[in-house]
């Protein structure tokens, strides 16, 4: 989107969004999409190791944990990741993470949630192997739009072959808001995935929040995508 090509938020914005509770990113419950296409990313697997990126303190990674899944995440707030195990009620051990100086790791007690605060971009599959699933709701919309080339080859580098990639993305009119969260359409999801990735549409639905208003919209278009990575 030329609208906002060279927009760039930079990582202590992020945190200071964490520091004042400007998170209205986050969502309460676990995300409707994921929900309705667990199924898409499971395929019938259990125990499946799951990715979030940017995953701030969601509430689907509890869910997934309590069926059986192993969740690992990376979240640049530590504010986040302490307030996920605090509100989960989930007690966790701190640890620094040997690959990444100055990284932490926050670990579950029983070994289901690791949470890794870092940047992102210093994360790879040499610290934490790689997945059987991904969920990207809130990461891809929030990085730099300059990045996400850069973002999508270091996603595509932590999926196994059987690897399940739902990607969450927002499109609106990006003449009339800034971002975050970035516009994401089709033709990009297919300019930064589709040299390594299979992807298909699973939903699209329009959907409304008080904050579009302030931002002069009236709504955005949800799309929900699955990547799986080409034979």
């Amino acid at each position: 989107m030329a609208a906002q090509a060279n927009r760039v938020v930079p990582m202590s914005e992020w945190e200071d969004r964490w520091q004042e509770g400007r998170i209205t990113f986050h969502r309460p419950d676990v995300h409707n999409l994921l929900q309705k296409n667990l199924n898409k990313a499971i395929c019938g697997r259990k125990e499946v190791r799951f990715f979030f990126p940017l995953c701030g303190k969601a509430v689907d990674m509890k869910w997934l944990a309590d069926m059986g899944h192993t969740i690992v995440g990376v979240e640049l707030s530590e504010k986040g990741i302490k307030q996920f195990f605090e509100e989960q009620n989930l007690a966790f051990n701190e640890e620094p993470v040997p690959d990444i100086p100055g990284a932490k790791v926050f670990k579950s007690t029983d070994g289901k949630i690791s949470l890794y605060q870092c940047d992102l971009y210093k994360f790879s599959s040499a610290v934490a192997g790689k997945f059987g699933g991904i969920w990207d709701r809130g990461a891809l919309v929030a990085i730099n739009p300059c990045d996400r080339q850069k973002y999508a080859t270091l996603l595509m580098s932590l999926m196994n072959n059987d690897c399940k990639y739902l990607l969450d993305a927002v499109e609106y009119d990006p003449e009339v808001h800034k971002g975050p969260p970035f516009c994401v359409t089709e033709e990009d999801v297919k300019n930064a995935y589709g040299g390594g990735c299979d992807i298909e549409l699973l939903e699209c639905e329009d959907f409304h929040h008080e904050n579009f208003k302030k931002w002069g919209l009236d709504s955005m278009t949800e799309k929900l995508y699955c990547l799986t990575l080409k034979a």
